[in-house]
């Protein structure tokens, strides 16, 4: 349904940041079926394999006078440089323009004072980058229902894509998916260090660490069961797995660490907001 809705687009995208996370959008819609010839990238510093895609008839970094009407403006520029870079996007937007956003902490009200147009903040996270991301997106109440297919659409180019109405919770959203793809990485970091402190060869840790989190995610992903009950049926009792649980259940445990990390990425992404 994705593929057919980018098929079926008919206005013009402009998007703006074709760094990793936009290049991968980017690279998405394409392979979904966006008409090259909808698409504008406005970057300073293209990609080569960016580049190459104007021979496939995407434009490149286009004049507001002369780049006509822009229906969907998809901001992927880092928030850092959102206050710089949106006044010079904000005369591609008309009345008519829905701004997508995937920058974390820029809310809404932020967006609409330096953009203007229609508003839906988005946080999508790294696995988009291989199709396999988790998007959450809020829209602006002056966004019309087609513009929000549209949106969704684009979105779901790189993954799963869910809606909320409350703004309020993009911060605690960001803590657990958009940051979460490091709190693995760090898993399989501290998984084969610790099987280095066990005797292992760091070269078999490694190997081991990482086939093991990728594998129990991609079984995860494929199971309909819950997390704890796939995590129960690698425990017997009184096993190993038991033993090594006992730790990292215990008090203070991987929950206790969870809960603080989250709660210091979901204040962080407050202040960065203000």
């Amino acid at each position: 349904m994705a593929n057919n809705t980018l098929q079926n687009i008919t206005g013009t995208i402009l998007l703006a940041g074709a760094g990793k996370m936009g290049g991968a959008m980017l690279t998405g819609w394409l392979a979904g079926g966006l008409d090259p010839r909808r698409v504008a990238v406005i970057d300073p510093h293209v990609a080569p394999e960016i580049s190459a895609l104007a021979a496939k008839g995407v434009v490149l970094n286009p004049d507001a006078a002369t780049a006509g009407a822009i229906d969907t403006l998809v901001v992927a520029v880092k928030p850092q440089m959102f206050r710089e870079a949106g006044a010079k996007l904000k005369p591609f937007v008309s009345d008519k323009t829905s701004v997508v956003s995937i920058m974390a902490g820029t809310t809404i009200a932020s967006l609409e004072e330096v953009c203007g147009g229609a508003v839906v903040r988005a946080m999508p996270n790294t696995p988009a980058a291989i199709g396999r991301g988790i998007t959450v997106a809020v829209a602006a109440k002056n966004v019309s229902p087609a513009q929000r297919a549209v949106a969704d659409a684009l979105l779901r180019a790189t993954g799963s894509v869910e809606w909320v109405e409350d703004e309020g919770l993009m911060d605690a959203v960001t803590a657990v998916s958009g940051s979460g793809p490091a709190y693995v990485f760090l898993l399989a970091e501290e998984l084969a260090r610790a099987g280095v402190e066990a005797g292992l060869p760091e070269a078999l840790a490694t190997k081991l660490a990482r086939e093991t989190v990728t594998g129990s995610g991609e079984l995860l992903h494929r199971s309909e069961l819950p997390a704890s009950t796939l995590r129960q049926n690698v425990t017997s009792p009184g096993g190993t797995t038991a033993a090594a649980l006992g730790v990292l259940m215990g008090e203070p445990g991987l929950r206790d660490l969870m809960i603080r990390a989250i709660a210091a990425a979901t204040k962080r992404s407050k202040e960065l907001a203000k």
